[in-house]
């Protein structure tokens, strides 16, 4: 039985995972000659165990060629009541606002979902990277206040980049689970400014976790 990675990354299987829709993280554990030992995840309840382990199982053998014994799935499930909440609405962002005092900036994130308003503060130093990366932090306070989520999140590093033409914000941010440590990274172009467009790329790092996407 194959069941070895041969020199697949293991994050990008994990991701891969990620991408069935009822998984909300997965950690794989493996052993000597890089073989998988151990595969946990951890899942909504909208869909039996036996039938999650049949999804994975599927999953892996069609994108990777690998065929795992089912012993080695474990999944838990995220009771209704913990589970992910997902707004009904797309988050807007309803405005951003950096005060600067000194050499010290404080960041203001308010962000509109449904029709409520949730607001997400960060402070540090005002150098011009600095400022984004509160941005992003301000950015994640606000999701943590109205996604109610159990998981964590962690920013990595944020920065403005030039590609072709376009200027682009580029956010990474990592996604702490009981199951461990997940890496996430998303992108916005910038239209208007660079704030607004580190908001957007902070969201859109995390937008396959929550499924929803920040609108005009």
């Amino acid at each position: 039985m194959e069941d070895s990675l041969r020199g697949y990354d293991i994050e990008e299987v994990e991701n891969t995972l990620c991408q069935i829709g009822e998984v909300k993280a997965a950690r794989i554990v493996t052993g000597e000659n890089n073989a998988i030992e151990e595969i946990h995840v951890l899942a909504a309840p909208t869909k039996g165990p036996k039938q999650l382990v049949r999804d994975i199982e599927s999953v892996l053998m069609a994108q990777y060629g690998l065929s795992i014994n089912h012993r080695k799935i474990s999944i838990a499930q995220v009771g209704a009541e913990e589970e992910v909440a997902k707004p009904k609405a797309r988050p807007k962002i309803a405005s951003v606002s950096v005060e600067v005092t000194g050499v010290r900036a404080r960041v203001k994130v308010l962000l509109e979902v449904d029709g409520e308003e949730y607001e997400g503060e960060a402070e540090g130093l005002a150098s011009q990277t600095g400022r984004l990366r509160l941005v992003a932090y301000a950015t994640l306070d606000a999701v943590e206040k109205f996604a109610k989520t159990p998981y964590g999140f962690a920013l990595e590093d944020v920065s403005v980049v030039s590609l072709g033409r376009e200027r682009v914000a580029v956010a990474c941010v990592t996604m702490v689970t009981p199951l461990g440590e997940q890496g996430l990274c998303g992108s916005a172009i910038v239209r208007q400014n660079e704030k607004d467009s580190t908001v957007r790329a902070t969201l859109d790092a995390i937008n396959r976790r929550f499924g929803f996407l920040t609108t005009a």
